[in-house]
């Protein structure tokens, strides 16, 4: 871990930290989130507590290969789950904790962006590691 987590673009998460939870929140959230959105009436979708889950999983001791791997995994069913979805599927409405109404395809762009924020930290984390070889 850097000495100071100042600038971090996502969670203050180790590499290992950031994949694991990328992998959880794909399963345990997304997945779970487009499902019920789906198949209730406007559900009200659950965030899930990061912190919880980094010590409850013990992410730092996790399998980087392995944890891409099921990611991978865990993409491609999300991805099935989208692939051929109708206009008013992906119009279907529920609320997200933290965020508001939204639709399925509002949830399918913070998919995205979530991604997006952990790469960054990701990045961030390599370019802590350059500079501190500088020392």
């Amino acid at each position: 871990a850097p000495p100071s987590w100042d600038g971090v673009p996502s969670e203050p998460l180790t590499a290992i930290e950031q994949l694991c939870h990328v992998r959880d929140i794909e399963i345990d959230g997304y997945q779970l989130r487009i499902r019920r959105t789906l198949a209730e009436t406007h559900p009200t979708l659950a965030s899930i507590d990061t912190d919880a889950l980094v010590r409850e999983r013990a992410y730092a001791r996790d399998e980087p290969a392995r944890v891409l791997a099921a990611f991978h995994a865990a993409r491609v069913q999300t991805l099935a789950m989208v692939s051929g979805l109708s206009e008013a599927q992906w119009a279907r409405t529920a609320v997200f904790e933290g965020y508001g109404p939204l639709t399925l395809r509002s949830l399918i762009h913070y998919l995205c962006s979530h991604d997006q924020q952990h790469l960054a930290g990701l990045q961030w984390l390599l370019g802590k590691a350059e500079a501190s070889r500088l020392g």
